[in-house]
């Protein structure tokens, strides 16, 4: 497990902090893929001297969950107040305002998103100092590997020991091992509705998975089985759909078979006396699906969606 460091704003930290956010995106304004963690990992917040007292103390983190580069109007979609900000004019204005040297795109500029869940601040007396000096170089953060991430991780488990995780899961705890100092270990960290809809997104490569459409404002991350009937936030649960499409879904008009094809429900017409222009899926298979099978709808939230919602 490695362990990053993000300078971080103190407008940007004390937001989500006093809202009790349990998952951020720590938006970056570069644009650039972000490699330094894999998922589980600890990212940890080390606030900029300009911060209230700050003085480059560590404040809280999180636990990566994965890193996507989106228009900054996506970004809003998909993670609203999550981005630490009010609104998205806000958050534009923020973004740009560190991209100086390019060409104001407005909200089809890119952002980087480094999605965190099981987020933790700590007190304002527990902000403690990394115990050596950073160079004047390190204008966004710093990776941590091996020993120096284990002694960071021991440090914060210290200070985690018993205190429930934001998002309701288990405490975090400690295993002793004989050469290593310690390990953290934790249960698996859940998502929220933003990292959902970011990661349907990403393996559906941001297109509708019936139409191929790439439009993104008009594509949406639909639950297969509902968030409402304990549906989870996992990609195998999610398909990327064009808005309409995803209605009808909702609406139990449209299901999909084991085999990924596509069903249209006699109803449709019943009902609304239309929908030639959806028909023309009926039977066909799914136009775009994930490159990794383990990430393609499960048989069992599709089971759940043609017997509990569907129209026959």
């Amino acid at each position: 497990m490695n362990v990053y460091v993000g300078l971080t704003d103190w407008d940007w930290y004390d937001y989500p902090r006093d809202h009790n956010i349990a998952e951020v995106n720590f938006w970056k304004s570069s644009g650039r893929s972000f490699n330094a963690l894999k998922e589980g990992d600890l990212f940890l917040f080390k606030l900029k001297a300009s911060a209230p007292r700050g003085q480059r103390l560590v404040a809280g983190g999180g636990f990566f969950v994965s890193a996507s580069t989106t228009t900054i109007d996506w970004a809003w979609r998909a993670f609203g107040t999550e981005n630490g900000v009010n609104n998205l004019a806000e958050f534009s204005d923020k973004i740009w305002s560190y991209k100086s040297d390019v060409r104001n795109l407005g909200t089809y500029g890119e952002v980087t998103n480094i999605i965190l869940t099981d987020v933790f601040y700590f007190d304002d007396d527990e902000w403690y100092e990394l115990g050596e000096p950073w160079s004047n170089s390190i204008v966004s953060g710093k990776t941590y590997r091996g020993q120096d991430a284990m002694r960071l991780m021991a440090g914060v488990e210290q200070k985690l020991r018993a205190r429930p995780l934001a998002s309701g899961g288990e405490s975090v705890t400690t295993v002793p091992a004989a050469k290593d100092g310690f390990v953290m270990t934790q249960a698996k960290h859940r998502i929220g509705q933003g990292a959902f809809r970011t990661l349907v997104a990403d393996a559906y490569q941001r297109r509708c998975a019936i139409t191929g459409e790439r439009t993104v404002p008009v594509l949406q991350a639909a639950h297969i089985k509902s968030f409402a009937d304990d549906g989870p936030n996992a990609v195998n649960n999610g398909i990327l759909l064009r808005s309409d499409l995803h209605a009808l879904f909702d609406a139990g008009y449209v299901t999909i078979e084991d085999d990924l094809r596509i069903v249209v429900s006699g109803r449709l017409h019943e009902d609304y006396g239309n929908g030639k222009d959806y028909y023309r899926y009926h039977g066909k298979p799914l136009l775009v699906i994930p490159e990794e099978r383990k990430l393609r709808p499960a048989r069992e939230y599709l089971e759940w969606h043609r017997e509990r919602v569907f129209n026959e």
